[in-house]
């Protein structure tokens, strides 16, 4: 495996974004893998380059990089605060010039396959991710949203809006007792995604909680996440490897 950490350049400034690939085999279909609300952090590069192993070119930006340089948090008062704010940088609208500045980077390493991409999201990142689908048709062909926040909001640029122009199979991956993702927005991102016309598998997972999937805290559920694991695999061989 090749892994290694650059400064892209975005319309907002430079993100530090964190690459891994296989070393053979390649080139290798391009996944953006964006980070939950507590970071990028050990659980999420073992993820990412679990993900990488299977044949992908895995790209995980650090988006809070418009409050400042990339750090990593502890679970102290201080922390939390500083997480919940950088949280607010982060939009279903600005998150796509983000995308399209580390796909072009992707576009110029041979060891990138061009062509469809996927998107995994978790947390804050679930409902990002399904913006991409929107706002990127042409390149996104796949996205993923592991216990997804605030999916549906109260603004134009909610993740659940103007879905007829996607063109990508999305998987939600959807816990029960949720305060980010009660069970009624459930209803209304299954009703836009099935108006759009948009093909989708919905896992509603009682026996977990928010946060199951990455290892490391008491939230997470084994079962859960492979089960999560599972169904990611299978997107992305089917809509990116198999076209």
């Amino acid at each position: 495996m090749i892994e290694r950490e650059i400064d892209v350049e975005t319309p907002d400034g430079l993100m530090k974004t964190f690459v891994v690939h296989p070393a053979h085999d390649g080139p290798s279909p391009v996944v953006l893998y964006l980070m939950d609300a507590p970071g990028i952090r050990p659980a999420l590069h073992d993820m990412a380059s679990r993900l990488a192993s299977a044949g992908y070119y895995v790209m995980m930006p650090y988006l809070f990089y418009r409050g400042g340089p990339f750090r990593t948090f502890g679970q102290s008062d201080e922390d939390m605060h500083a997480r919940q704010e950088l949280m607010q940088t982060v939009t279903p609208t600005n998150i796509v010039g983000d995308a399209a500045a580390v796909l072009d980077v992707a576009a110029s390493d041979p060891a990138a396959r061009g062509g469809p991409v996927g998107a995994v999201g978790f947390c804050m990142s679930g409902g990002l991710v399904v913006a991409l689908a929107r706002s990127m048709p042409e390149r996104i062909a796949a996205v993923a949203s592991i216990h997804g926040a605030w999916l549906v909001r109260d603004t134009v640029d909610s993740p659940h809006v103007g879905l007829e122009t996607a063109r990508a199979e999305v998987y939600l991956g959807w816990a029960d007792n949720d305060p980010t993702a009660p069970t009624e927005d459930l209803h209304v991102m299954r009703d836009a995604l099935e108006r759009a016309g948009v093909r989708y598998t919905l896992d509603f997972i009682a026996d977990a909680v928010h946060g199951y999937a990455p290892p490391g805290t008491e939230r997470y559920n084994r079962a859960a996440s492979e089960l999560h694991w599972e169904r990611v695999h299978s997107l992305l061989r089917r809509t990116l490897k198999e076209t």
